[in-house]
């Protein structure tokens, strides 16, 4: 871990998306950080000796969509999906698709295999609570949204 000073910056944007708004300045005390992204390997011991289970190899729960076909509630994630060329920006499903059996396990759904020829490759397929529930495991926490927009900008 390395220890990120802290320090003031302009949060947001008045520019792009309306959620960014408005630009707002923010004090971050210092905070430690990992060096490195999370790896599959490093993720797959966590699951391993934990027995858990990420949000996208879970069933949904049919009450939280009403009116969907069951039969249609089926563990997977959004897998990229390039394109030939530019894409209207207004429809994300231009580029990302909806697809079955998707996980940190197999990134790019049925057939592809992390954990077989990426231990080394950040873990990728995990949402908020998969990455809050390594964070506890490991006894480490996930930084605010502040202090990763902080590093991010190499303190600028």
């Amino acid at each position: 871990m390395v220890l990120v000073p802290g320090g003031d910056l302009l949060m947001g944007s008045d520019d792009f998306y309306p959620e960014e708004r408005p630009a707002h300045r923010v004090r971050v005390s210092p905070f430690l950080l990992d060096r490195a992204p999370v790896t599959v390997a490093q993720f797959a011991r966590f699951v391993e000796q934990t027995g858990y289970v990420t949000v996208a190899e879970r069933r949904p729960d049919p009450s939280d969509y009403p009116g969907v076909d069951p039969d249609l509630l089926v563990p997977g994630a959004l897998v990229f999906t390039g394109s030939d060329g530019p894409v209207p920006l207004h429809d994300a499903s231009r580029w990302w698709t909806w697809t079955p059996g998707a996980s940190w396990r197999a990134p790019e759904g049925p057939g592809s295999d992390a954990t077989a020829d990426r231990g080394d490759h950040p873990v990728t397929q995990v949402c908020h609570d998969d990455a809050t529930a390594y964070a506890r495991w490991a006894g480490r926490r996930l930084p605010t949204e502040a202090e990763h927009e902080l590093a991010a900008r190499g303190g600028s």
